[in-house]
């Protein structure tokens, strides 16, 4: 037996969830990124996160 939900009973996707644009990053959380790409020894993402914030492009425009 099963039960079919009727519209009326669906729950909306963004029910109780921030959607929308997201805050920009601060000057503090940039840096404390780019330490840690730097530690982690990862040129390349360090590359492409420099490039995306100096840029203001989205990492799927860089790539």
């Amino acid at each position: 037996m099963s039960i079919a939900l009727t519209k009326s009973d669906k729950i909306p996707w963004h029910q109780g969830k921030l959607v929308g644009q997201k805050a920009p990053l601060k000057p503090p959380e940039v840096w404390a990124i780019r330490v840690r790409l730097q530690l982690a020894n990862k040129k390349r993402d360090l590359t492409l996160f420099n490039l995306a914030i100096d840029s203001k492009l989205r990492g799927c425009d860089l790539l």
